[in-house]
């Protein structure tokens, strides 16, 4: 079983920064694709960021020049730099990860969110 931590949500103030953190663990012989998907209230969930396992990235117009996904594979960790923060980005940000078993098993690993709030 593969478990996703997501942490580093919360109250920011419009322009601040948060440094989301997803922190897998489990049976894990390795993670392909990581990513960030987010959720705001009454609409359908998006993704922000995603990441390979060589660290190609890609970003949604929103979040380009703002934000900044980034993983370190030794730790089965994935992070999100968020700089600039905007009354439109407040949302549940959730960790997603591609992830190959012990058992040679793939699976599409999801965790259970965070929440960030932009607000003054």
């Amino acid at each position: 079983q593969v478990q996703l931590v997501e942490s580093g949500g919360g109250l920011v103030q419009p322009g601040g920064s948060l440094r989301l953190s997803c922190a897998a663990s489990g049976s894990i012989l390795h993670i392909n694709a990581m990513g960030w998907y987010r959720q705001a209230p009454g609409k359908q969930r998006e993704l922000v960021a995603a990441i390979t396992r060589g660290g190609s990235t890609n970003y949604a117009d929103s979040v380009k020049g703002r934000f900044t996904i980034a993983r370190d594979n030794t730790k089965n960790t994935m992070y999100l730099q968020m700089n600039s923060l905007k009354p439109e980005d407040p949302a549940v940000y959730y960790c997603n990860a591609g992830v190959i078993t012990g058992g040679g098993i793939y699976t599409d690993s999801w965790g259970q969110g965070t929440q960030v709030t932009v607000s003054s």
